[in-house]
């Protein structure tokens, strides 16, 4: 078996989508979607957002 990781860039507003037409195109099977959280500080307080996901694909 061999698996392939592709990094997807997304932002909050545009996550779904992008994710959405990536998966549509992928040829292999999806094994899983990890998000990149990273935490931010801002006027309300501490915080956290998706600066890319990971996307592991098995390849046959």
């Amino acid at each position: 078996m061999k698996y392939k990781v592709h990094r997807l860039d997304v932002t909050a507003d545009t996550m779904q989508e992008k994710l959405d037409q990536f998966l549509n195109n992928l040829k292999g099977e999806v094994i899983s979607v990890l998000p990149n959280v990273k935490p931010t500080f801002q006027l309300m307080g501490a915080t956290s957002k998706v600066n890319f996901l990971l996307v592991v694909e098995k390849v046959s």
